[in-house]
């Protein structure tokens, strides 16, 4: 019997199922993007503890929390969700501010000698570290590979401390705790 060929126009929907394509079939990309659609996912996450000083114009940048991307587009965008929780001395302001590539992005208008940050927490009543979240959709507008990472300060000169309380005393409610970076391409 002679093969046939059919027309893509001759398939009804529902005539050809899941079961029907072959394992290594392989489906353009094309047909899976498309505005608003997540090309692809990096994640890092910090366990360990960091221990840096931050002054009233300064942060610090605690080490092994970046995350690097190479977005396929420059009109792509990148979701930004960072998660933390960062100590300082009792009674000081905590302070951070989003960073692409060396660049503070995601921050308030200048004004005055004020300074420009992504977030701001009222001061400590103890030596606790504070939860801090920062979500934002960033576009970057290019195809090198950028890095996303978070700088910590205070309304004064002093320690800063990423995953830990100031004092981090040896007792059941002095807690160590973990952060995290993702980033998510999506399609524009």
């Amino acid at each position: 019997m002679p093969l046939t060929k059919i027309q893509s126009l001759g398939i009804t929907d529902g005539t050809i199922v899941n079961a029907d394509i072959n394992a290594s079939a392989a489906i353009a990309g094309t047909k899976l993007s498309g505005a608003g659609k997540v090309l692809q996912v990096v994640s890092t996450t910090k366990t360990d503890t960091f221990s840096g000083s931050a002054t009233a114009t300064t942060v610090a940048e605690p080490t092994g929390y970046s995350v690097s991307i190479t977005p396929s587009s420059a009109s792509n965008k990148i979701l930004v969700m960072a998660n933390f929780n960062c100590g300082v001395q009792t009674g000081t302001e905590i302070n951070a501010v989003l960073i692409r590539s060396s660049t503070n992005i995601f921050i308030g208008d200048a004004a005055s000698n004020r300074q420009r940050r992504t977030v701001h927490r009222d001061s400590t009543p103890t030596s606790d570290a504070r939860n801090t979240t920062i979500i934002f959709l960033d576009s970057p507008n290019t195809t090198s590979a950028v890095t996303y990472s978070v700088g910590i300060g205070s309304d004064q000169s002093t320690a800063i401390y990423l995953n830990r309380s100031h004092d981090d005393q040896d007792q059941t409610y002095q807690n160590r705790s973990a952060s995290s970076i993702t980033v998510m391409e999506i399609a524009s």
